[in-house]
């Protein structure tokens, strides 16, 4: 509880000093914390005659401008350790993380309070990232502009175009390093509107242009790649199903429409591309997206779906107890699923009897002999063909081969059995190792990756895979951004 303790007021609207009291009232705002309990104030705030006679108020209430603004239901100490909060772990993060600290608030009114904060003290960045980013993906981008040095964004620019960016940059001279992508938008935009900053090829686009290489070369050869046979001797992954359980005819009718739709889709963009159509056009004509002209125009021959492996079950860890019983010649799915039950597994007999119904090579005692020539095939549980998708083989192709596990390498391993593909591999490792080990010290001096780099490009432009040779081309044409970045210097990566 607390009461004022000065005699009078002015007026709000006049500021005519008045001591004459009308009434009293109880303001309850919540204050900081203490003890880690949470704190109201109990204020008893006068309220005083306006002695102006001209005033359109006829009362008004005392004001605590250093403890209160008017109207609010926190102190203003309060209102900043909040907003502090939000500022640094989000409206939503912030008001979980708030609750437990004996200042809760909800994420709106967290937002507001970030809204009403002034702007910090503005300086010209030495050092600036730019980037695009999208407020409506596919549709409207703009750019984004990153103080590198304080790791605080800078300003939003309505488009990613280079005269919008030259001329923030001419209205904001002082920057001295520009770091970017490899757009020749950004490009274009530091060399006209700060023709005196070095330009620094982000790294971590680098590493991206690097994958979507990879990726872009496998989904042209992939359907070739999944008739690799897999490397003896190699632990491909742990014992798990590798393949779902049997679909029923409606699926398997439905599927093999859907695929005989997608691959009229491909021949006609074929079709079309080998004539000369450009890749937006017939994406306009076949009303298909840009990825799916751009990925079939590329592929040597259709690209089928990779057969996607099931999930973790909880019938895993007793796959190897049924695939020894089944050995053995038991095939009564309820047998061993009591079995299986008494070893701790928690499932019904149904997943059992799904198990089974794919390895029997003849009908069950129990089925009755007018089904017996409806019994189901054997099937291979794992096929030779299923390999991983172009995305997710080119995201292992970049990664540190020290950081992959042994059932993450065996797909590279089967890859590499291909000429081509040994080569496309080898050449992303070694460029991803120079990006990444550009700091790399031995003893006092460090070491320079650019020579290290011309050789590889020298190698790229020759290599004979057309997707590796544009890709060398384009690092060949943005060359000194891309040098700048791997000189062992400070590091240029994305903060953002």
């Amino acid at each position: 509880m607390a009461r004022p303790e000065r005699r009078g007021a002015r007026c709000p609207s006049c500021k005519t000093h008045s001591d004459t009291p009308h009434s009293t009232y109880v303001r309850r705002p919540a204050d900081l914390p203490a003890a880690g309990r949470s704190v109201q104030l109990h204020l008893h705030v006068r309220r005083f005659s306006c002695r102006n006679t001209k005033c359109v108020r006829r009362t008004f209430a005392e004001r605590l401008p250093g403890l209160l603004a008017p109207r609010a239901r926190r102190t203003r100490r309060l209102a900043a350790a909040q907003c502090a909060v939000g500022m640094t772990a989000g409206a939503e993060a912030g008001a979980r993380l708030l609750s437990p600290l004996a200042m809760p608030t909800s994420p709106d009114t967290l937002l507001r309070l970030m809204h009403r904060a002034p702007l910090p003290a503005y300086t010209t960045p030495r050092m600036l990232g730019v980037d695009d980013w999208a407020l409506r993906k596919g549709r409207t981008y703009g750019s984004i502009l990153v103080d590198l040095e304080a790791h605080r964004v800078v300003d939003l620019l309505p488009d990613r175009s280079a005269p919008t960016v030259a001329a923030w940059l001419r209205q904001h001279p002082g920057v001295e390093l520009i770091a970017r992508d490899r757009s020749t938008e950004y490009s274009r935009a530091a060399a006209l509107g700060a023709p005196d900053a070095q330009q620094v090829a982000d790294r971590w686009h680098l590493l991206l242009n690097a994958r979507q290489m990879v990726e872009r070369w496998l989904t042209g050869a992939h359907a070739r790649l999944r008739a690799l046979p897999e490397v003896p001797g190699v632990e491909s992954s742990p014992v798990r199903r590798h393949a779902s359980f049997p679909r029923t005819r409606s699926e398997e009718r439905a599927g093999e429409e859907s695929r005989a739709r997608r691959v009229a889709a491909y021949e006609e963009v074929r079709r079309l591309h080998l004539a000369g159509e450009p890749l937006l056009r017939i994406s306009r004509t076949l009303k298909l997206a840009r990825a799916t002209v751009r990925k079939y125009a590329r592929a040597e021959t259709f690209p089928e779906r990779a057969v996607r492996v099931p999930g973790p079950s909880i019938l895993d860890p007793f796959l190897q107890y049924l695939e020894q019983r089944h050995a053995t010649g038991c095939a009564n799915a309820l047998a061993l699923w009591r079995e299986i039950r008494a070893r701790g597994f928690g499932g019904t007999s149904r997943q059992v009897h799904r198990w089974l119904q794919t390895r029997r090579t003849a009908p069950a005692r129990s089925t009755p002999r007018t089904r017996c020539g409806n019994a189901p095939n054997p099937t291979n549980p794992r096929p030779n063909g299923s390999l991983p998708s172009p995305k997710q083989l080119a995201w292992l192709c970049v990664q540190p081969q020290s950081a992959l596990a042994a059932t993450e390498a065996a797909p590279l391993a089967r890859l590499e059995q291909d000429a081509e593909a040994a080569r496309v591999l080898a050449l992303a490792r070694r460029f991803c190792e120079l990006v990444r080990e550009r700091g790399v010290t031995h003893g006092a001096e460090p070491i320079s990756s650019c020579a290290t780099f011309e050789q590889w490009l020298a190698e790229a432009r020759t290599c004979g895979v057309r997707t590796v040779e544009t890709f060398a081309q384009g690092l060949e044409q943005d060359g000194d951004a891309v040098r700048a970045a791997l000189r062992a210097r400070a590091p240029i990566t994305q903060p953002w």
